[in-house]
């Protein structure tokens, strides 16, 4: 099994709901987030290149890519950095101790977030699901595909409330899973392949 997403470029919108819930589940501190949504066009979030009338602009999910190959565990020096057997990539917070190793082996810039003093919190409640990360000062977070949500039979949080229905989930290593069925016969894309890391995650244009 091999767990991964594909994401069609051509029904995300630009609404952010996937940035949203993941930040809402999760549970998340202030300045910290797993999900993003990147303007493809100007300069500023949501501004379009290009003069008028011939003007330009797209929208690009991102996140942490799940890869087969993953640079950031062959650099982890505590172990703390590790691979399910279904391919899903995550931190043991026990083990972090913060060095940022993954995050500068890292080919996607900005997925993962130091955490280096105590976490402070837009509210005074906890929220999101029961079992979200604790968030501990000087560890090193990231995506971790909900893998808490994934081994209820559930799907990752960021697929939940997305209204353009862009995104899609399963096991890459089945033919008849969701995931594959979407990503078979449509031009994909997968982020900074020449640096060999395998990302789990298929753009669909």
């Amino acid at each position: 099994m091999h767990y991964g997403m594909a994401i069609d470029l051509n029904r995300c919108f630009g609404c952010h709901s996937c940035a949203i819930a993941c930040k809402v589940a999760n549970n998340m501190p202030k300045g910290m987030v797993y999900s993003s949504v990147k303007t493809v066009g100007g300069q500023q979030r949501d501004t379009a290149a290009g003069t008028f009338p011939e003007c330009e602009m797209s929208y690009l999910p991102f996140q942490c890519q799940h890869c087969a190959n993953p640079a950031c565990l062959q650099v982890c020096p505590t172990g703390a950095t590790q691979k399910r057997e279904d391919g899903i990539v995550w931190v043991d917070s026990e083990l972090c101790i913060g060095c940022e190793s993954c995050i500068k082996a890292c080919p996607y810039e900005g997925v993962r977030t130091l955490i280096s003093d105590e976490a402070s919190y837009y509210l005074d409640v906890v929220v999101g699901e029961f079992d979200a990360p604790a968030h501990k000062a000087g560890t090193v977070e990231k995506c971790t595909f909900c893998y808490n949500l994934i081994d209820r039979g559930e799907v990752p949080a960021c697929m939940q409330l997305c209204p353009g229905r862009a995104r899609y989930w399963g096991d890459l290593d089945d033919p008849e899973s969701e995931v594959a069925k979407a990503i078979e016969g449509r031009e994909t894309v997968r982020l900074n392949e020449e640096a060999g890391t395998e990302p789990s995650i298929y753009y669909l244009k």
